[in-house]
């Protein structure tokens, strides 16, 4: 096990505060700019793009956690990124990815990580967000689901496709559209239909409108409170590179959530929805 009994008492309780119109849920509480048209990619290079708004104590709405974990300018020990169960050490640890690099990149994104999934054609890229712009990875996330924001990172002279040129684009982090709105229009704009999982809290309700402009297919989203920590994408992607089902997806990502938030997996499938 990476992490410590502590993490596990904490992890029910990240997420997001108090929703104002759900004050008695019995579920666990808790300038950078691309428009590119680099669309030249080896189809048979396949990849993820995981946008992570890092936890912010200061300047998001949430449950205050340990001030380390809670440093969103700190993705070393950063709760949704260096800690056991952030993206970045449980995915260097897991056994189905090979870790290729990491690099530091133009703000607000602060680190970037490169994987190589060890059983299929896939590369997954993690983009870590400065947890106080979370408005900004909110908007870059929606405009590369929406084909508005495309571009490549080279690895070995190969070109693999990010943003919009992603087949799935991932959002892990404290649902930012419930502190603040955003009145921008996500149409989408290259007639691509985009595979996207968003683990936040309410992910569904708040993001349902944006999706619907884009186009894009909600593989796996929220309808309660969560903890959107590493284990739970991690197996959804297991699930996802070998093309099984959107069920077989949910399933998947829900017995991870039971397993390391100790709730059900009826519980976990009735939080993590696939579809509308």
């Amino acid at each position: 096990m990476k992490a410590i009994t502590l993490l596990l008492l904490i992890v029910p309780l990240l997420g997001c505060a108090d929703d104002p119109s759900e004050k008695n849920m019995s579920w666990p509480r808790k300038k950078l700019f691309v428009d590119t048209t680099i669309n030249i990619i080896d189809t048979s290079t396949k990849s993820i793009h995981v946008f992570v708004a890092l936890c912010d104590n200061k300047y998001q709405g949430i449950v205050p956690v340990g001030a380390r974990m809670g440093n969103g300018q700190d993705p070393v020990n950063n709760l949704y990124w260096g800690w056991g169960y952030g993206i970045k050490t449980y995915f260097r640890d897991s056994k189905e990815w090979t870790f290729i690099r990491s690099e530091k990149k133009a703000y607000p994104v602060l680190e970037r990580l490169l994987f190589k999934n060890k059983n299929s054609s896939y590369y997954l890229i993690a983009d870590a967000y400065d947890g106080r712009n979370m408005k900004d990875c909110i908007t870059n996330y929606l405009k590369s689901a929406a084909g508005m924001m495309n571009d490549t990172v080279m690895n070995a002279g190969q070109p693999i496709g990010i943003n919009g040129n992603s087949r799935l684009l991932g959002f892990i982090g404290h649902n930012g559209l419930m502190d603040f709105q955003l009145n921008q229009d996500f149409t989408n704009s290259d007639q691509r239909k985009r595979d996207c999982i968003i683990l936040a809290c309410y992910s569904k309700n708040y993001f349902a409108k944006f999706l619907s402009q884009a186009n894009a297919n909600p593989l796996l989203w929220t309808t309660n409170l969560m903890g959107p920590e590493a284990y739970t994408i991690h197996d959804a992607l297991s699930a996802y590179v070998k093309g099984e089902s959107p069920q077989n997806i949910q399933l998947r990502a829900a017995e991870a959530y039971s397993k390391y938030t100790k709730c059900s997996v009826k519980a976990a499938k009735n939080l993590l929805s696939t579809g509308w």
